[in-house]
């Protein structure tokens, strides 16, 4: 078993997930790499880590079912040892006016922000060492009364809820609970979801000119999880350029 703390990163298969992995994996920790059906991009991510000098194993699970969360979290016990650092990054992205959304929307949506974020972070609340660090991604919409993203943002703004909480609960282990509040951030689901025109509204409305990359989010992250950010507990960091 390795000496190097055990990461695990959901929904580390691309965009922001994947970032966080990569650069938590080039400070030398060893990775658990959580992806639900991308078998391919993941096995990219683990290579990418290990071409790097680090460890990274890929695991497949579906963080709304409380099962697999659990299975996600042995796998990594078993291959490295109970997580120092647990990232939560899976989550899916919906809009559309609350007066078209469907309940199957409401299901989907919520099962895979609000319910994953339960099930992962209470896995991480039994497994993750004492002085570790738990990370949840949340999203600018959680504060930002945007038409369309009624679902989305609330089920987001419930993962900050949760993260409060639970940095009272786990504080007696010094275990610290905190949230990344990325603004636009250029991933693949932005790519393939905004036009052109799109793109160009959201950046004039960012003061710093520019969509964020992933890898700029995973900044942040890195802060929180190293032993820099041993005092900061039960937040939610903005990193939007400026934005909020």
């Amino acid at each position: 078993m390795s000496n190097t703390p055990t990461v695990i990163v959901t929904g580390s298969a691309s965009g922001i997930g994947r970032a966080v992995a990569e650069r938590l994996g080039s400070q030398g920790a060893a990775v658990v790499v959580n992806y639900r059906s991308n078998a391919a991009a993941a096995e990219q991510v683990v290579a990418i880590i290990r071409a790097a000098g680090g460890d990274a194993t890929a695991v497949a699970a579906d963080v709304t079912v409380p099962e697999q969360v659990q299975r996600l979290f042995d796998v990594a016990r078993d291959r490295y040892g109970d997580p120092a650092v647990v990232v939560h990054s899976a989550a899916v992205t919906h809009f559309t006016p609350l007066a078209q959304a469907t309940d199957a929307d409401y299901d989907r949506v919520f099962d895979a922000n609000t319910r994953a974020t339960f099930a992962t972070l209470r896995a991480a609340a039994r497994h993750v060492t004492d002085d570790g660090r738990i990370i949840v991604i949340s999203s600018g919409a959680a504060i930002l009364p945007r038409p369309t993203a009624g679902l989305y943002a609330a089920s987001k703004a419930a993962g900050d809820q949760l993260v409060r909480v639970l940095a009272t609960e786990l504080a007696p282990r010094r275990i610290t609970v905190n949230s990344v509040r990325p603004g636009p951030t250029r991933t693949e689901t932005v790519a393939a979801t905004l036009r052109d025109d799109q793109l160009s509204a959201i950046t004039a409305d960012i003061p710093l000119g520019r969509l964020a990359e992933p890898a700029e989010i995973a900044d942040v992250v890195a802060f929180l999880a190293s032993d820099a950010a041993r005092w900061i507990t039960g937040q939610t960091l903005h990193a939007s350029g400026g934005m909020f």
